[in-house]
């Protein structure tokens, strides 16, 4: 055990995790030239195209230190503020991280926040200054930066560069001189926890652990304590770019497991693993509970894929254990799910996944956050809203509160001014302003998490040409004034797009959202009526008018009397097509809701 080391990688996104990854494994030797790729950790076809880690990654290499042969488990993960729930499970596997920080762009906002999670989970720091032979590396200003930020000497920070291999050999050095060896004793009862896990069409769930006490073994009967289920231990084994078989794993190792699970249910990430033969009393402690920010449902395009959907979201939940849904039905889409989301890019890769990797084609209805309502009756006892239609009758609401965010964000002292006006247009509350550096401005807000679900990120990006980054920690809950808007047509409201929404900003989108619908719906034979309604009050309206179909075509010359008979026909046929006329509605047009500020 003294010679095991289990450490990740953590930095703000595109700081090059994924390529210092790529020279360690090449450098020990762990992957070969003929495999070796950019970004060879991200296994994803999305994740190569966007350019981003959506999922953490564990390898095990081995490096000859002085003669001593180390094992190191690598875990690397993802940098996007919406993946840090994959983070906390991949810093509760390890003892070291390497806090890594771009020489040219210096410490950002997801930098301090993945920092901070790994000094809750008590980890060893090595501060690492990537991409030194950039041409705008600003070496001496990003050390000062580090040593403000985790008070360690100037000289502990390793520089170096994940593209062309500075500085490599000096941080598999740090990782064996600095990082501690894992505590634990392989003579007692087995413990391990599960921080991952992944589905395969033929061997069933393969679930990833890190074995903090005990020794498991192939074949041994194990039980699962959170789910209270025994399964025989098929294949155990360590992870390199495959899977290799072993005998035996022990305290300090990260392994993986296959016992033939073939159901999503009975695999849960944070879970304890123990012999049947001689179990632990404890389960380690798991990992905090995932909290959704942003909902929105997902509905299968034909009701028939129901079922189809379901399977593919219990085996995209195995992969993605920060995904939550349950079950929903809704008039104008059917059946489907309503899902909670870490943010909106969550939202993107999940319905990507969805048609890439299962061939599911699905319509995403618009995201929003949870609410809590209190209804007149019990003033105290507050209804969970995540959906418009939970929301209860205005009448019988006493009150509703919406949740708030820490917003985290640090840029350039010139596009101050943006900043501030863009997030008082979000209700945002300014708490704070410093300066880290005299280039580097930090500004705290407290802002609404409904005005940063759609489209806050994009905006911010634009108005500081990319040179602002952002995180943000949820806070609690206050008093506001959020009403439902429906959207109504021809008198009929259509459920999947009603949207819960502050009053102040009703009016504005609710105009927005009929004209777009107007472009968007097809023409019928009768006249349609789109509003946009506040409980009885209409706030907006656009007419789609009717087209008419040319009924007297077939005649030519005769009586007049014959053409005017078949146009008042017509008109009897139009009365009655209004009555009952239904308007279909395009998949397009969900999706304009979340294009209207384009």
């Amino acid at each position: 055990m003294q010679n095991i080391r289990n450490f990740c990688i953590i930095a703000h996104i595109d700081h090059g995790k994924s390529t210092l990854a790529d020279r360690l494994l090449e450098h020990t030797k762990t992957i070969s030239d003929r495999d070796m790729q950019a970004q060879v950790l991200d296994d994803m076809d999305l994740e190569r195209e966007k350019g981003i880690t959506i999922k953490s990654h564990a390898i095990q290499m081995e490096y000859n230190y002085k003669g001593e042969q180390y094992i190191f488990n690598l875990i690397d993960t993802p940098g996007h503020v919406d993946f840090s729930y994959e983070v906390s499970r991949a810093l509760a596997a390890c003892e070291g991280a390497l806090l890594l920080v771009d020489a040219s762009q210096g410490i950002q906002a997801q930098t301090i926040s993945n920092l901070y999670l790994a000094l809750d989970n008590d980890l060893e720091i090595i501060p690492v200054i990537n991409k030194i032979d950039m041409d705008g590396a600003m070496i001496p200003e990003v050390t000062d930066q580090i040593v403000d930020l985790i008070g360690c000497r100037p000289e502990e920070i390793i520089l170096a560069s994940g593209k062309s291999g500075i500085g490599i050999e000096d941080i598999l050095e740090a990782v064996v001189l600095r990082l501690p060896a894992p505590k634990g004793d392989p003579t007692v009862p087995l413990q391990a926890v599960i921080f991952d896990s992944v589905f395969n069409p033929f061997r069933g769930i393969i679930a990833y652990f890190r074995v903090f006490n005990g020794t498991i073994r192939k074949n041994d009967l194990v039980r699962f304590i959170h789910t209270d289920a025994e399964y025989t231990a098929d294949e155990i084994g360590i992870m390199k770019l495959n899977l290799m078989p072993q005998t035996e794993i022990s305290a300090g190792n990260v392994g993986y497991i296959i016992t033939g699970i073939k159901n999503a249910k009975e695999v849960k990430v944070g879970d304890t693993i123990t012999t049947v033969n001689n179990p632990t009393t404890a389960a380690v402690k798991g990992f905090q509970e995932v909290k959704p920010m942003v909902f929105a449902g997902i509905f299968p395009v034909e009701t028939d894929d129901f079922e189809d959907l379901r399977d593919c979201m219990e085996k995209l939940q195995l992969n993605d254990a920060s995904l939550t849904f349950e079950t929903e039905t809704s008039q104008a889409l059917g059946f489907g799910f309503r899902c909670g989301f870490l943010g909106m890019l969550h939202m993107e890769i999940i319905q990507e996944r969805l048609e890439r990797e299962f061939n599911q084609t699905v319509i995403t209805t618009v995201p929003n956050v949870s609410f809590k309502a209190y209804s007149t009756r019990e003033p105290e006892k507050a209804i969970i809203v995540n959906n418009p239609t939970e929301m209860p009758e205005p009448v019988k609401l006493d009150r509703i509160e919406e949740p708030f965010i820490r917003a985290q964000i640090i840029t350039l002292p010139e596009y101050i001014g943006n900043i501030m006006s863009l997030c008082l247009g979000k209700r945002g509350i300014l708490i704070n302003q410093h300066y880290l550096t005299p280039t580097r401005v930090e500004i705290i807000y407290e802002m609404p998490l409904t005005e940063i679900v759609f489209d806050f990120y994009d905006r911010l990006k634009s108005c500081t040409r990319g040179y602002a980054s952002f995180d943000y920690n949820p806070l609690d809950y206050r008093e506001s004034d959020i009403i439902k808007m429906d959207i109504l047509l021809n008198g009929d409201a259509l459920d999947a797009l009603s949207a819960l929404i502050h009053r102040s900003r009703a009016q504005d989108f609710g105009r927005k959202l009929c004209a777009k619908l107007k472009d968007l719906l097809p023409r019928q034979q009768f006249q349609i009526a789109i509003q946009a309604a506040i409980g009885a009050k209409i706030i907006a309206r656009e007419s789609i008018s009717a087209m008419r179909k040319d009924v007297t075509a077939k005649c030519y010359g005769g009586d007049i009397s014959r053409k005017r008979k078949l146009l008042e026909k017509q008109k009897e046929g139009k009365k009655r097509m209004r009555q009952f006329g239904s308007v279909d509605v395009p998949q397009e047009a969900f999706l304009a809701v979340l294009k209207l500020e384009e």
